[in-house]
């Protein structure tokens, strides 16, 4: 089940939303949240049915644990070695998991690889949203560990873990942006104006999904599939579908994701503010998956990194942060690779922050953007060989320009692929020069204009949901 289906539009989310609303208008608070509890592993059930035991399993392991170091002194150097214990468990049990489901199969292809052995590959199935909540119970355990976890009921702790809007895709949120939330007077009572931008938002994320996101991946997914007869103005029409469609399917699920937590009274974060817009790496990566960026800030970087260490230690912890970041987005050389690359423009932007270096804006933007659009050939590609092969057929405009009828054949390729080309170009002008919901979000005050804007999307949105398509982000 997702978000962008008449399953989840017409039945899942009015039944959902209308018995959490009657729990809380009849004070039952605590039923409403082991409401929100049962329907969140029902709905993570339809996409992981096999996994849904284990995953309510690991959720409680993790919580018992983390309840286990908060009472823990810290001053106690027999307690102290017992938290770090006690964190080491959680942390391996974590990414033991979440190793063996994304990570055995890379690992067994590369022993036979290095050894001619014919070891048989794993037949193993991806938990949905496993990379996301593994995420996010390692940050839990962390904050027990530093004593930044208030005390709180397993009720709180499950609905923080599982409230179906943010479970399979994120954003990636941490216990003190919902926790306290869930024990806040007014989430009691109707908003009128939170759930009329819960709409609204809710109606943008549809139409960035099914209106954009999608026709432009399965053009994009086109050109990969007849690869070998493609040609270099499709390579580039291609290439620039991924580069927008991996926006607006991840930010349209964000956004889906935030107006569905404004409908529960459940303010969610943004996790996407522009990031097209951006005139360098490392203001790209702020503004991209900030979630994610942020989760890899404080627990990746910020262990490797002090204020007083020099640039060397700087920019190596910058590095293995990327890299990390490449290794949990895929398991493959290339999503390796992809991560070195991103570290290594991050830290071409700091030294050139640091030395008060500035290029012109529409220079800087260029060649910002021109990297994400490499860095993302690398990320949809099956590995490096069809990574380069992409690469050469968009460079392979000899064939075109050397013939007398080019001009006649890039014409009738624009004529044939007149609907992607046109999508094309208002998934740019939306990037690039509209504003983001993080922006509409602020003092957003209800009125006739968002009503329609919102009525428009969605009856757009609809018309397109005929085919139940997954989000990009559910197979990492």
């Amino acid at each position: 089940m997702i978000f962008s289906s008449y399953s989840f539009i017409f039945v899942f989310l009015p039944v959902t939303l209308l018995v959490y609303r009657l729990l809380l208008f009849w004070k039952k608070d605590a039923l409403s949240k082991l409401w929100l509890v049962a329907v969140s592993l029902y709905f993570y059930a339809q996409g992981s049915p096999e996994f849904v035991l284990s995953f309510a399993g690991v959720i409680l392991f993790n919580y018992v644990l983390g309840s286990r170091i908060r009472r823990l002194h810290v001053s106690d150097n027999k307690q102290h070695r017992s938290k770090r214990i006690l964190l080491a468990i959680g942390l391996a049990q974590n990414l033991a998991l979440l190793g063996y489901y994304k990570y055995t199969n890379f690992f067994i292809e590369n022993v036979n690889a290095l050894t001619g052995e014919s070891l048989a590959l794993k037949s193993i199935v991806l938990p949905l949203g496993i990379s996301f909540f593994t995420f996010q119970l390692i940050a839990y355990l962390a904050d027990c560990y530093r004593g930044k976890v208030e005390e709180h009921s397993v009720i709180d702790y499950l609905v923080f873990i599982t409230f179906f809007p943010q479970l399979i895709v994120g954003p990636i949120v941490h216990h003190g942006e919902i926790i306290p939330q869930l024990n806040q007077h007014r989430r009691r009572f109707f908003n009128q104006a939170e759930v009329m931008l819960g709409m609204f938002l809710f109606s943008i994320g549809c139409a960035k999904k099914l209106v954009l996101a999608d026709p432009l991946t399965a053009y994009a997914e086109g050109f990969l599939a007849d690869l070998p007869g493609a040609d270099a103005p499709t390579g580039w029409t291609a290439v620039l579908s991924y580069t927008l469609s991996y926006y607006f399917d991840l930010s349209g699920y964000a956004d889906m994701a935030i107006g569905l937590g404004w409908l529960f009274g459940i303010r969610l974060p943004h996790n996407f503010d522009s990031p097209y817009k951006a005139r360098n790496f490392r203001e790209y990566w702020q503004k991209w998956h900030m979630t994610l960026s942020r989760f890899l800030g404080d627990y990746i970087f910020r262990s490797l990194y002090r204020k007083e260490a020099g640039s060397g230690r700087f920019y190596t912890a910058v590095l293995v942060t990327f890299l990390v970041s490449g290794i949990w987005h895929g398991a493959g050389w290339h999503f390796v690779l992809w991560g070195l690359i991103n570290g290594i423009f991050v830290c071409a932007a700091h030294c050139m922050t640091r030395n008060k270096l500035r290029l012109p804006f529409l220079l800087a933007w260029g060649l910002t953007f021109a990297g994400v659009v490499g860095t993302r050939i690398l990320f949809v590609s099956t590995g490096l060989t069809q990574s380069m092969e992409i690469f050469r057929k968009l460079f392979s405009f000899r064939d075109i320009l050397d013939a007398a009828d080019g001009g006649m054949r890039l014409a009738s390729f624009a004529a044939f692929n007149l609907y992607p080309i046109l999508l094309l170009i208002i998934a740019i002008g939306i990037a690039l020069f509209a504003k983001n919901t993080r922006e509409m979000t602020e003092n957003f005050v209800p009125s006739r204009k968002h009503a329609v804007w919102a009525a428009v999307l969605f009856t757009l949105a609809l018309f397109h949901m005929t085919e139940v398509s997954d989000f990009l982000y559910f197979q990492f």
